[in-house]
């Protein structure tokens, strides 16, 4: 497999509900836990050239390839722990959907390796957060340095069109940003067109900050996990198996994600969905 350059661009207008307010996902600025003000970082040197196995992907991520600040984020995200649990491997077609500045991207680079592909998806409504920054930043992680990623500009509609043409996606921290900031409706769209981009048998994971049945999810930028099951396995999806690899009991889903002495250490759910062969 190649990697693609994909330059769909989907000409929706940028909305958001009534409420959320001008923030953007996961609230000021950037999604959860990075600094309201925090400047994109200086590009670090082109990351590695060989595919990772789930048993040397930690040792990649942990190269000179990444920045600092995406290495901060490790100890909270556990990536390659989450991506072993998921199935990505190297070789595969993979979509980080609503990937923002592409914090996941960078790391799904390395774990599909040279022979994969990764591709950067945002909605217009995510571009237009942050005056444009994510667009800004997501170019500067890629160009030059991520030659497997490509960026895919594109609303629900066009990402349906491209059937079966992904192994693997992924939706860390936002499929509450689809349900809230655009509509259940909204959401509902999402999680089919997720189902028409993936090959059959394709991987769907899910994470997301957990929230309270009678809690303020909408403001906390939480979400119930059973709520984001229904949306997925709505669309056709099948829960293979859900873990608690990002579980904190400390948590107790009442604080906003981005309160001080949570942020970072929210508790997660982590679902693993299979599009069915």
């Amino acid at each position: 497999m190649t990697s693609k350059m994909l330059t769909l661009f989907g000409m929706t207008a940028v909305f958001l509900l009534a409420g959320c307010g001008p923030s953007g996902p996961d609230a000021p600025p950037s999604p959860e836990p990075a600094a309201a003000t925090e400047a994109a970082p200086p590009a670090p040197e082109p990351a590695a050239e060989m595919a990772a196995s789930p048993a040397d992907l930690a040792s990649l991520l942990a190269g000179d390839s990444r920045s600092a600040a995406d290495k901060e984020r490790d100890a909270g995200r556990k990536p390659a722990e989450v991506l072993a649990f998921l199935g990505v491997e190297p070789g595969m077609d993979v979509i980080d959907l609503m990937a923002a500045s592409g914090w996941y991207s960078e790391v799904l680079s390395l774990a599909v390796g040279p022979e994969g592909s990764v591709t950067a998806q945002n909605p217009p409504w995510m571009l237009a957060f942050r005056d444009g920054a994510y667009g800004t930043e997501l170019t500067a992680r890629i160009e030059g340095r991520l030659d497997n990623v490509s960026r895919l500009d594109s609303d629900w509609a066009a990402l349906a069109a491209m059937e079966g043409q992904f192994d693997a996606a992924l939706s860390a921290l936002n499929i509450h940003d689809a349900y809230y900031l655009e509509s259940p409706e909204g959401a509902s769209m999402f999680a089919s067109a997720v189902y028409s981009a993936l090959r059959p048998g394709g991987i769907f994971g899910v994470i997301d900050h957990v929230g309270n049945p009678d809690g303020d999810n909408k403001s906390l930028h939480r979400i119930e996990k059973t709520l984001a099951i229904e949306i997925v396995t709505g669309a056709g999806f099948v829960l293979e198996e859900e873990s608690d690899m990002l579980a904190n009991p400390a948590d107790d889903h009442t604080q906003g994600v981005f309160s001080e002495g949570i942020r970072g250490q929210t508790d997660r759910f982590l679902l693993r969905f299979r599009k069915p062969e």
